[in-house]
């Protein structure tokens, strides 16, 4: 298969001893708890901006279209420019924030990133459920931006860094299903306070952020830091008592050596924003931008951001519209859990492939029902409106076994300790700006492109699908410290890293 990659003798191995310990749970369920807080925002922003409510006290232009104006488009009733910037303001915030959350991550520590977060995050909420005018509104996501920054850059990193290599996948994969979940949490909690009388529901689900971000902040003040952090500062004896509970055994030497050897290459690196500049790393660069990049274009947050706004284009009222999110999400939910069952027995390669075409032949079926049923004025029928909600559960489920958790996974686990957590923040950094970018135009894309839109995204799932098959090895149950072996043993990126070995050897 072209996109695979041979190894003279069997498949990569570690030697590494161990299991999954109650230790090893506990830290990471509350460190990938920091999911929830992605999840919950990606899922109140998207309910919020459909309640009526919300809309009359902040966004009265799209209140009044939605409402009163018959010739406005189907596909333009949302379609203001206030209601982007305040979805994706957030997003500009996390992607400076994640750049600086490197640096602490490095410096100071894992925990201490999650710490700021939280905390940061916690603010956010605060200012979005007291807002009195959409400027405190943005404010508040502002902050909230800045608090993602900071832990989706350190916590996938984290659980890498904590799991054994044998379910590395399934543990990272923790950190998608605490995304889901949040989601889940957040689509629930939105259909039920629209009912309230007053019409002031919005700010629980606005406020009620600082819940995920309470159990985050205060849990990590009591998380252990991960050994390739502590070997860093020079503790190894505190290292290897450390690998010992998480490992459950005292046989840990040769993961030490390892992570050592990393360690000691890491201490080299005084810049590894410039290092992964370096041509021994393309790999590694090209995955920690392409992979992000291509998550956000399969169309995920379009249903995120944007599924409560979409159920209401094709027809169905406040409550209708707020009730299918739920069900979107259940089944999401249900696939992120199949996927931490499976992820390190099929391998990243098999739910990539599977999840993409799953997806492309979703996104050409909705895509085709919307061209056909749903014109610029009238509704749909509710039969078709249901269909298309059905064929958004198999969307969601093939990202949520696929790109979903892998775009997390996949470039934390590639990339060596010298340059991890650089590859960490461009890996949000570029989630955040095509995050960004897809809030600020996807409401003006739906009005001018209307069902041309899928088709579109359709066209990305093809290209990123053909990305995996072509030019990503597969990595389960590979040690992180012996994942270089991959690149060397591949058709494509062999050249690239055998060439620079050549020219460092005549310089």
């Amino acid at each position: 298969m072209a996109g695979g990659f041979v190894v003279e003798g069997g498949p990569v191995t570690g030697g590494y001893n161990g299991r999954v310990t109650a230790f090893v749970v506990l830290s990471c369920i509350v460190a990938g708890s920091g999911g929830i807080l992605f999840g919950y925002d990606l899922g109140i922003s998207g309910g919020v901006t459909s309640m009526e409510s919300f809309l009359k006290r902040f966004f009265p232009d799209v209140y009044q279209k939605m409402r009163e104006d018959n010739k406005v488009s189907n596909y333009c009733r949302f379609d203001s420019q206030l209601l982007m910037v305040f979805t994706s303001s957030l997003y500009i915030a996390g992607l400076i924030a994640a750049f600086f959350a490197s640096k602490v991550t490095r410096t100071l520590g894992r925990r201490a990133s999650m710490l700021i977060g939280g905390t940061v995050f916690l603010a956010g909420s605060a200012f979005g459920g007291a807002a009195v005018n959409v400027y405190m509104l943005i404010l508040g996501r502002v902050l909230l931006g800045v608090g993602l920054g900071f832990t989706n850059q350190s916590i996938p990193l984290y659980l890498s860094e904590m799991a054994p290599p044998q379910y590395r996948g399934a543990i990272n994969n923790g950190f998608e299903l605490s995304i889901s979940l949040g989601i889940l949490f957040a689509n629930v909690l939105n259909y039920f306070v629209q009912k309230i009388h007053g019409g002031w529901g919005w700010r629980i689900s606005l406020s009620l952020a600082a819940l995920p971000a309470s159990f985050l902040t205060i849990g990590a003040i009591f998380l252990p830091e991960s050994p390739s952090f502590i070997i860093q500062k020079g503790n190894i004896e505190e290292a290897t008592n450390l690998l010992q509970r998480l490992r459950g055994t005292p046989n840990v030497q040769k993961e030490l050596d390892d992570l050592i050897a990393a360690s000691n290459v890491s201490r080299t690196i005084k810049h590894p924003f410039r290092n992964i500049l370096k041509r021994k790393y393309r790999p590694q660069l090209v995955m920690a931008i392409l992979i992000p990049f291509f998550n956000q274009l399969t169309g995920i947050n379009v249903i995120n951001f944007y599924a409560p706004v979409m159920f209401r284009t094709i027809g169905l009222k406040e409550s209708a519209s707020l009730l299918s999110a739920v069900v979107t999400r259940i089944f999401a939910t249900t696939a992120n859990i199949i996927a931490m069952v499976v992820v390190d027995r099929f391998g990243r390669r098999f739910l990539f492939i599977f999840g993409g075409i799953q997806m492309i032949l979703s996104q050409i079926t909705i895509g085709c029902i919307l061209f056909a049923q749903l014109k610029d004025h009238g509704g749909m029928e509710k039969e078709y409106a249901y269909l298309v909600i059905i064929i958004m559960c198999v969307f969601v489920t093939g990202f949520a076994w696929s790109w979903g958790p892998l775009t997390y996974l996949v470039p934390n686990e590639i990339s060596p300790l010298e340059i991890r957590s650089a590859a960490q923040s461009i890996v949000v950094a570029v989630l955040f700006l095509i995050t960004f970018f897809i809030g600020q135009t996807f409401l003006a894309m739906l009005c001018h492109l209307k069902a041309g839109t899928f088709f579109l995204f359709t066209g990305m799932l093809l290209a990123m699908t053909a990305f995996v098959y072509f030019l990503l090895p597969e990595t389960k149950k590979v040690p992180l410290e012996q994942m270089e072996q991959i690149w060397r043993r591949h058709w494509f990126w062999q050249k690239i890293i055998e060439e620079d070995m050549n020219s460092r050897e005549m310089s």
